[in-house]
């Protein structure tokens, strides 16, 4: 409920949060949806400065500065709204299984877990007893069931696939995998990793491992990308980085790794087990992301937890465990270890903190953070004012967005008979809508760089080719877990090419549709583009050819960014739906009110005719809440806009 606002925090609490941790919070806005989240800037705000090897002139010059404008410490003005919050409440928690905003208290995870099993697997359980069922998603003890035959069964075996294992073979190691096993355990660069009080944690958590003699399963795959140099250095200075090694979690890299769907492949024999037996393994990682198949297509639940969960999760193996009661693993005794034997004291992380991070660390490793390595140094790169491009390359091709370029603004008027080209669901993210991780050779992104000499094991991610629009427009609403309402029970990024009411890729529709002259829409429920502030969802629905979308309402950024390519994000009507006004999507759309020019939050009218000649009609409001996203849609986008300006 915070689309639009900006979001304050105020009050005696917090100056019981570091920096670190208000900046964590505050990073989060996009998870939020606010427009930006703050804190109030006070003394601990100018030590971290001074920790993180800022001058001591500039830190004079930002107290200075802020108290003479009064927003330095204590303020207090008008909000429109106050919302109370208070931190003793707060809990060790998780976010999951698919939506970062979906908080799950850790003691609640492994029901959590088995409850969403239950019910995806719930035409499997018909003939459990429904007691014994709960007793089993509750207690997760071996419960009798009695089936309609009268026979009595332990529940864990009747349960079937929820408890199946599944053996697969790991470089000559055999081992078992199933529902709810951890197969991605990442401390990942995102907002966490630049903390050093997680990051600490989660370095004594495994020192504390290691000497209690629990590891990591096999199948579990294990990486570190911190945010900066300076963890590296910090965890390498209090002796904590050989201990997360030991368990896996050795550096990787730095920037985005699993969090943008840079996880890499998982073992060949994983990948087949999973499609073989349709388990619903697991990730868990400290990144703000977990959109479906975000993290691995292959992965049907991520979780986001801080870096100390993150490894005892991996230490664990799986999501269907309870940390507050069940044990991790067993010692060298056979004696079972718990996350309370492990967890670090809040006291020896401060300490740990105080011993090994140091202002030296950020003016080294800031000092040359531009050099890149000598693999960086080697490149050769053309210099000039104007990029040279090269019309053989898959990676960064010039993008069609100013063909057929007019100097005068094209203007605005009214669409005509459109098709939709899909009816979407609630909550369908920028992730849905232009993911950002691998694809395969079965899909248009992927035949198209095996007809241009790509081997299918280079073809990289999404995000990776985002510079070649020929992929990540084929890549558009292709998302492998995306639901098209069009189609029933089918995943993926398939639509109906109306005309010929054949089934497609939405991609192979889309170029049907432009071969035709038809303008193209996109019907959708609330929340329309959550998530990342991704630029190519909004591209590459452009580049489709979708005129306007059709939403109940709509994430800010991804509203924005539509209106800087030219396309008009229109919304119902309170109580308004595509399904509560009874369409569904194979009907002929025209949208009026346009013809005399577009103004600020303008009423439109939608009229969609059915095939029996039949007509409803609806109004719609135009998401342009200024002037200038008025212009820019008069534009076609903002990069016309920018470019007749500098033309001129």
């Amino acid at each position: 409920g915070v689309v639009d606002r900006f979001v304050d925090f105020f009050g005696p609490g917090v100056q019981n949060l570091t920096v670190p941790d208000r900046a964590t919070i505050a990073n989060m806005a996009p998870e939020q949806g606010s427009t930006i989240s703050m804190f109030p800037v006070d003394e601990q705000t100018l030590e971290y400065l001074e920790l993180t090897g800022r001058d001591p002139e500039h830190i004079d010059l930002v107290r200075e500065y802020l108290e003479s404008q009064g927003l330095f410490g204590k303020q207090e003005p008008e909000y429109t709204e106050v919302v109370e919050f208070d931190l003793s409440t707060v809990e060790p928690s998780l976010a999951g299984h698919k939506r970062p905003q979906d908080r799950i208290p850790m003691g609640d995870v492994k029901q959590s877990f088995r409850g969403l099993l239950h019910g995806e697997f719930k035409h499997d359980l018909n003939d459990v007893d429904e007691e014994a069922l709960q007793r089993w998603l509750g207690e997760g003890g071996v419960a009798d069931a009695e089936t309609d035959g009268g026979a009595q069964v332990e529940a864990e075996s009747e349960l079937h696939p929820l408890t199946k294992r599944v053996e697969v073979d790991l470089d000559g190691e055999t081992v078992e995998i199933g529902h709810g096993d951890v197969l991605v355990s990442a401390i990942t660069s995102c907002t966490n990793t630049s903390n050093p009080s997680v990051m600490i944690a989660a370095g004594l958590l495994a020192q504390n491992a290691v000497e209690k003699g629990l590891d990591v399963p096999p199948y579990v795959k294990t990486s570190l990308a911190p945010g900066s140099r300076v963890v590296t250095q910090y965890l390498e200075e209090s002796g904590l980085l050989p201990y997360l090694e030991e368990l896996g979690y050795a550096v990787v890299g730095y920037g985005c790794t699993t969090c943008i769907g840079n996880a890499g492949p998982l073992p060949d024999s994983i990948e087949q087990a999973i499609d073989d037996h349709d388990l619903w393994t697991t990730s868990v990682l400290s990144g703000n992301r977990n959109f479906e198949a975000r993290i691995h297509p292959k992965v049907r639940a991520n979780y986001l937890a801080s870096p100390p969960l993150v490894v005892a999760y991996g230490l664990a193996g799986r999501m269907d465990i309870d940390l507050e009661n069940e044990p991790l693993g067993t010692d060298a005794e056979g004696d079972p270890v718990y996350l309370a034997d492990i967890w670090p004291d809040a006291a020896d992380v401060q300490a740990a903190i105080h011993e090994n991070v140091s202002p030296e660390m950020f003016e080294e490793k800031y000092a040359s953070v531009y050099e890149g390595d000598e693999r960086w140094a080697a490149l050769d790169a053309p210099s000039g004012d104007v990029y040279e491009w090269d019309d053989d390359s898959t990676y960064i091709r010039e993008p069609p967005f100013f063909q057929d370029f007019p100097l005068k603004k094209p203007g605005v008027a009214d669409i005509e008979d459109a098709r939709c080209l899909l009816t979407l669901g609630d909550t369908v993210t920028t992730d849905h809508i232009s993911p950002a991780g691998p694809f395969g050779s079965d899909l248009p992104a992927g035949q198209w760089l095996l007809n241009h000499g790509v081997e299918t094991h280079e073809f990289n991610t999404y995000g990776a080719r985002r510079g070649n629009h020929e992929v990540m427009m084929r890549g558009t609403f292709a998302n492998v877990r995306i639901e098209n309402e069009m189609l029933d029970n089918i995943e993926g990024g398939y639509t109906i090419h109306h005309p010929t009411d054949e089934q497609t890729t939405v991609f192979e529709a889309s170029q049907r549709y432009r071969e035709e002259g038809t303008p193209l829409i996109v019907m959708a429920g609330e929340e329309l583009g959550t998530g990342s502030s991704r630029d190519w969802a909004a591209k590459g629905t452009d580049l489709l050819g979708v005129r306007a979308t059709l939403g109940e309402s709509y994430e800010r950024i991804y509203r924005d960014n539509l209106v800087g390519m030219g396309v008009l994000p229109l919304q119902f009507d309170d109580g308004n739906s595509w399904e509560s006004l009874g369409l569904d999507g194979s009907e002929i759309f025209t949208i009026h009110g346009l013809g005399d020019g577009l103004e600020v939050m303008d009423e439109l009218t939608v009229i969609a005719e059915r095939a029996g000649g039949s007509t409803v009609e609806f109004p719609v409001t135009a998401q342009v809440g200024t002037p200038a996203t008025v212009t820019y849609i008069e534009h076609g986008g903002i990069l016309h806009y920018v470019l007749r300006r500098l033309l001129r």
